[in-house]
């Protein structure tokens, strides 16, 4: 792509999907933890806050930026949505990442509410979730399989 605002479009994509990603990598961590805490105490309320924090501060304007300037990408090469395949999934698999910041943003409704409708367990599976999305991505981004 020639267009100059092209190349920082693409960084500033980047560096929101790596904010974002560190967010989904971290917020499902700070469930298994206050699992382990009871409600009411210091260090849940203490969990409450960073939960709130890091989805509200972090997680929410760099999913929104991955999001508005991936499309801007988009409209700026719209050859990109004809005959290939990986973006396709590539978008599928950013779908399913929005899907698991849309579970994590109830379960952090429910902890700061001292319901704890999970086991720890599901939490560390849930934490995985992301993890595979984002390796399907970069490898559906860089070897382009279809």
């Amino acid at each position: 792509m020639d267009h100059p605002l092209y190349l920082w479009i693409k960084s500033l994509h980047i560096i929101a999907v790596t904010a974002w990603m560190a967010g989904l990598f971290y917020l499902p961590r700070l469930f298994v933890y206050h699992c382990e805490v009871q409600p009411g105490t210091p260090e849940s309320e203490r969990f409450k806050v960073m939960e709130r924090r890091l989805l509200r501060a972090i997680m929410n304007p760099s999913m929104i930026a991955t999001w508005l300037f991936g499309l801007t990408l988009l409209v700026m090469e719209p050859g990109w949505l004809q005959g290939q395949g990986w973006l396709h999934a590539k978008l599928l698999l950013v779908l399913g990442l929005s899907g698991v910041h849309g579970v994590l943003a109830k379960h952090r409704k429910a902890f700061a509410a001292d319901q704890r409708p999970k086991p720890q367990r599901y939490y560390r599976i849930l934490n995985e979730v992301p993890t595979l999305l984002l390796i399907g991505i970069v490898i559906l981004v860089v070897v382009k399989p279809f």
